[in-house]
């Protein structure tokens, strides 16, 4: 598991944010962090401690996609909790990636492929998209180490957001799962259409 700290400027609010799958902290650098700090984690191929966090008043987690499942595994006293195109039960036919399509993805994952994935996630490619600075091999083994995971059903997240055209985690899916949400029209990565942070709390 990575652990990037986007911005540290000792500000007394952290936002810690669970990336989603085969993804790193580009996808995100753009939003304007105002008066927070930002702790990015990605690479889920093994689960780490976070550092210690006393130091701040307030803690805000936001998570995406596979990083919702995640962030379910961390207790760190927030105030706030987003979860953005995700479930508890990301790899599962009602309420996420249908198992038999995650399957044959992760035995047919190659450097094409996770080009197409990417490229899928998005209506249309952002001109200033990149690509994340991740190795295929690393990637095609974190899509095995997520199906260890299983999500603490007793967290509780404070705000949804669904997009209305998630091609990666169908948005019928999220729709099953969650009660209350916002719904914004989208693909699954939604970050190109926010500036700040602070709007995603």
């Amino acid at each position: 598991m990575n652990l990037n700290w986007l911005y540290k400027k000792n500000q007394n609010k952290l936002i810690i944010f669970f990336n989603g799958w085969g993804m790193d902290e580009t996808v995100v650098k753009h939003l304007d962090p105002t008066n927070y700090d930002v702790l990015a984690i990605n690479d889920y191929n093994t689960l780490s401690e976070l550092p210690d966090l006393s130091e701040y008043n307030q803690i805000h987690i936001i998570s995406w996609s596979m990083g919702v499942m995640v962030a379910t595994l961390y207790d760190c006293g927030q105030k706030t909790s987003t979860a953005i195109n995700g479930t508890l039960f990301p790899i599962n036919a009602e309420f996420g990636i249908n198992p038999k399509i995650y399957s044959l993805m992760e035995k047919g994952f190659n450097e094409d492929s996770c080009k197409k994935f990417i490229t899928k996630m998005f209506d249309k490619l952002p001109e200033n998209f990149v690509f994340p600075n991740r190795t295929i091999e690393n990637q095609k083994s974190e899509l095995t180490a997520l199906k260890q995971y299983q999500a603490n059903t007793d967290y509780q997240y404070t705000r949804v957001i669904i997009s209305d055209d998630d091609k990666i985690i169908p948005t019928k899916s999220q729709l099953n799962y969650w009660k209350d949400y916002e719904l914004i029209s989208s693909g699954h990565c939604p970050f190109y259409n926010y500036k700040k942070w602070e709007e995603l709390i």
